[in-house]
């Protein structure tokens, strides 16, 4: 029995070293998931997603470890989480938010789970594929398995001192748990008491983009999540990307909720952040 609080606090009581089936998305969180998991000398096996996958992650994975399918084909993906001897699944890595409207491939089963939601966002959708998996006796393991340490932490995780009155960033705080009640997303850029932009359905950079657009200084960028979130799927990630887009932005503080919210690649991310003068912040709410 592998002892799971020695690999990563995230993981259940009764976690075995039984094979892991990684749903493996777009970028590198999914490539850090597959490299933990390995490291713990833990079996491996990967189902890639057409067009959104990462190529360097599918050559890295035996053939024989590995199934394709399109978005949509939740059919086939339980069936080829069982076809690899999946005792887990882990979630990891987001698809193309258009692929919603244009390029899904809904089999059967993802048409009779998709035509039963009365709301279709990330909870309800993810939910209900989470549901089916765990219907099969394959159990979902929390998104943030394996990554502890690139996690949020407190307090500032650059160096120097903090810039950003704490009264913008709490007032942010606010905005953004608030969005998250209201199902819309999980981030909002304030600036000294005013909302410029919360995230939608589009994502974090374009909501950054958005309010770059004002060309103006003291904005504060937060992540976060629901007060009741589900940590098997749509867990809050930020990563080199979300750097550059701040930078083009001319956003320079970024609070993110610890323990929340996942650092991708952390050292070289704060490494990063202190090259391009921006402040980032780990909070409780």
């Amino acid at each position: 029995m592998t002892k799971p609080n020695s690999i990563s606090s995230y993981l259940p009581p009764n976690f075995d070293a039984q094979p892991i089936g990684l749903i493996a998305g777009k970028g590198l969180y999914p490539i850090l998931m597959a490299e933990r998991i390995r490291a713990a000398g833990l079996p491996l096996r990967l189902i890639s997603f057409k067009g959104e996958t990462e190529a360097s992650l599918i050559e890295s994975i035996p053939p024989q470890q590995h199934l394709q399918i399109k978005v949509g084909q939740l059919g086939k993906l339980l069936k080829s989480l069982k076809k690899l001897g999946c005792h887990y699944a882990v979630m990891a890595g987001q698809i193309t938010p258009k692929r919603l409207f244009h390029g899904l491939h809904p089999d059967l089963k993802a048409l009779a789970i998709l035509n039963s939601l009365k709301i279709k966002n990330a909870e309800t959708i993810f939910g209900a594929i989470a549901a089916e998996i765990e219907a099969i006796d394959i159990q979902m393991l929390d998104a943030r398995s394996f990554l502890d340490d690139q996690l949020a932490s407190e307090g500032l995780m650059t160096e120097g001192k903090l810039k950003a009155p704490m009264e913008f960033i709490q007032h942010g705080i606010q905005i953004a748990k608030g969005i998250t009640e209201l199902d819309i997303g999980q981030g909002a850029v304030v600036r000294k008491g005013t909302v410029l932009a919360v995230e939608a359905y589009e994502g974090t950079d374009p909501m950054l983009q958005r309010a770059g657009a004002f060309k103006t200084d003291g904005l504060i960028f937060v992540k976060t999540v629901k007060r009741q979130q589900d940590y098997r799927f749509d867990v809050p990630v930020f990563g080199e990307r979300t750097l550059d887009v701040m930078h083009q932005a001319g956003i320079q503080t970024a609070a993110l909720e610890v323990d929340r919210v996942i650092m991708l690649d952390k050292d070289s991310l704060l490494k990063k952040a202190a090259t391009l003068k921006i402040e980032l912040l780990g909070y409780h709410s």
